[in-house]
């Protein structure tokens, strides 16, 4: 059975993009717009990898993040977030207390090779 990726986005085409690439390296996908929608599929779907945006409507990523590290039935899940901000934001994340550093960091565009080797690393 393939490994599940969820894809956290609020950009459509990032999603469906995203989708394609896992999908055509093995995966299996799921997605979801927001932070909201995402944290739900998150307890629902038991994703093997999560890819998160950072900037999106409704829910940010940090929240999601906050809120899967802070739920038993999906801390262990590794994050990868993939964003448009900055590198200084990277830097902001990984000094917060609250939670550990995500497992990976990849900024817009995405470097697919780079991205695939991460998620091969992390889940198989």
């Amino acid at each position: 059975m393939a490994k599940k990726i969820l894809i956290v986005d609020d950009e459509p085409d990032m999603r469906s993009w995203l989708s394609t690439f896992f999908e055509d390296s093995g995966y299996s996908t799921v997605s979801a717009e927001d932070g909201v929608v995402g944290f739900e599929k998150a307890k629902t779907e038991s994703p093997d990898l999560i890819t998160l945006d950072i900037s999106m409507d409704n829910e940010s990523g940090i929240k999601m993040y906050r809120n899967l590290h802070d739920n038993p039935a999906t801390s262990s899940i590794p994050v990868v977030m993939i964003t448009g901000v900055s590198a200084d934001f990277k830097r902001f994340i990984e000094t917060r207390k609250q939670v550990p550093p995500p497992a990976a960091y990849f900024e817009k565009p995405v470097d697919k090779v780079a991205l695939l080797s991460k998620v091969k690393e992390l889940i198989g």
